[in-house]
């Protein structure tokens, strides 16, 4: 009885649970399935959360995750998907870095847990059972590893940057427009300073 190749099985069923999961995360972004909120309204919270502007930013993450996600679950351009869905998560992190780690305080945890997932499997290839493999792989070779993860890097990076500057400057602006309140005379006058 010929041995079953479990590396390759494992890789499948670790494609298919995390892409699956990351298409939905993308799909409730994108379309407002699985319950969630739709590109408009996505748009919105991604403006409120720093990302400018909103809805490109929300259509990104939306396509990084489900299209990163039906990408890896099949296993075609796996590097490319792989990076494509650790950048998106990249995002989450950000947004997430201020409560801490663990997801029952509101944490980054589950999005630096899929986006770890989907970059490994980015680096260590579908497997067999793929459709990488049946094209000859010529979408899973060295070059896109590294094309892909250093783009999916460098996006992210700029994409954070840009948010955490943003962020940065509405709390300044909130910051002096309270000390600006604090200011007034008890007749509602402003103070002089």
């Amino acid at each position: 009885m010929p041995c079953l190749p479990r590396k390759d099985l494992g890789l499948l069923v670790l494609r298919v649970g995390t892409g699956g999961v990351l298409f939905a995360h993308g799909a409730q972004k994108l379309f407002g399935w699985f319950g969630g909120a739709g590109l408009d309204r996505t748009a919105q919270a991604m403006e409120a959360m720093g990302f400018h502007p909103g809805r490109q930013s929300a259509l990104a993450a939306g396509l990084g995750e489900a299209g990163g996600g039906v990408l890896l679950a099949l296993g075609v351009a796996t590097p490319a998907a792989g990076a494509a869905a650790a950048g998106a998560m990249a995002g989450a992190v950000a947004v997430h870095r201020p409560a801490g780690f663990f997801a029952q305080s509101g944490g980054y945890e589950y999005p630096a847990y899929l986006g770890y997932v989907a970059a490994g499997l980015g680096l260590a290839g579908p497997g067999v059972f793929s459709f990488d493999h049946i094209s000859g792989n010529c979408l899973n070779r060295p070059g896109m590893v590294v094309l892909a993860f250093g783009a999916a890097a460098a996006a992210a990076a700029a994409v954070v940057s840009k948010r955490e500057a943003a962020v940065a400057a509405a709390q300044l602006a909130k910051d002096e427009a309270e000390r600006g309140q604090g200011r007034q005379e008890p007749d509602g006058t402003a103070g002089s300073a």
